[in-house]
C-alpha cells in the first residue's frame, strides 16, 4: 500500500486519483501506525518550507518518516515535499529540514536569467545525470514534466538524477538510497508523470 502523508498541506486529491490511475492500493493519512505499515510513502507538499516543515512536525510524523527511511521503505518526496527532504531551506529566513538528504534549498531569484518567469510554472524537459536511475525506467530523457516553484534543491549533487533547463540546470530529481525527490509534480505530468509514480512503485525495501 501506497500512504500519501496528509499533514495539511499538498495536492492529495491529484496524488490519489493518480495512484488509483495505475491500480495501486493508497490512503491519505495522518494515522502513524498506517504509515509504519505502508510499503511506500509519498511526502506531498505544496507552500512555503517554514509552514510545511512546522505543520509535519506538529503532526508527529517526522521521527515516523525518519524510521521508515532508515528501515529502507521507499519514500518519495514531491515538490516542496522534496524540498523538506534535504537539510536546510532558505525560504523567508532559514530553516530545518528532514536532512534525509544533504543538500540545500535557495531561491531561483538571482539564478536563473531575469527575462524568465518566478516561478517557474510549466512544462520542462528531463535531462538524466549519469547513468538513468530505475525510477525513470519507463520515461526517456527530454520527456516533459510539470513544474511549479520559486526556490530550487543545490549542494546536492551526489543525488541529482535528473535536470531541467531553465536558463540554468535546475535540480529536477534526487534520489538516494531509498529516497527519492521530484521537484514537479508527476501527478500533473500526464502520461510521464504516472509512468515515474509505477516505477516508484517497483522500487523494492532497501
Amino acid at each position: 500500500m501506497v500512504a500519501i502523508i496528509d499533514y495539511g498541506v499538498g495536492n492529495l486529491f491529484s496524488l490519489k486519483s493518480s495512484f488509483t490511475a495505475i491500480g495501486e492500493q493508497v490512503c491519505t493519512t495522518s494515522d502513524k501506525d498506517i504509515i509504519m505499515s505502508a510499503d511506500r510513502i509519498i511526502l506531498p507538499g505544496v507552500g512555503a518550507f517554514e509552514d510545511a516543515a512546522r505543520k509535519l512536525e506538529q503532526s508527529g510524523l517526522v521521527d515516523v518518516l525518519k524510521a521508515k527511511a532508515k528501515d529502507g521503505t521507499p519514500i518519495m518526496g514531491i515538490c516542496l515535499g522534496m524540498q523538506l527532504l534535504f537539510e536546510k531551506s532558505f525560504e523567508y529566513g532559514e530553516h530545518k529540514g528532514l536532512g534525509l538528504i544533504e543538500g540545500e534549498v535557495e531561491p531561483m531569484l538571482g539564478v536563473v536569467s531575469d527575462k524568465l518567469k518566478i516561478p517557474h510554472m510549466g512544462w520542462n524537459a528531463l535531462e538524466f545525470c549519469g547513468e538513468k536511475h530505475p525510477i525513470f525506467k519507463y520515461v526517456n530523457e527530454n520527456d516533459c514534466v510539470y513544474f511549479v516553484h520559486s526556490y530550487y534543491a543545490t549542494k546536492c549533487e551526489s543525488s541529482v538524477i535528473a535536470t531541467s533547463e531553465y536558463s540554468v540546470p535546475i535540480t529536477a530529481a534526487v534520489a538516494k538510497d531509498n529516497i527519492i525527490g521530484c521537484q514537479f509534480h508527476p501527478e500533473k505530468s500526464g502520461d510521464v508523470g504516472l509512468n515515474i509514480l509505477k516505477a516508484f512503485c517497483e522500487m523494492k525495501r532497501g
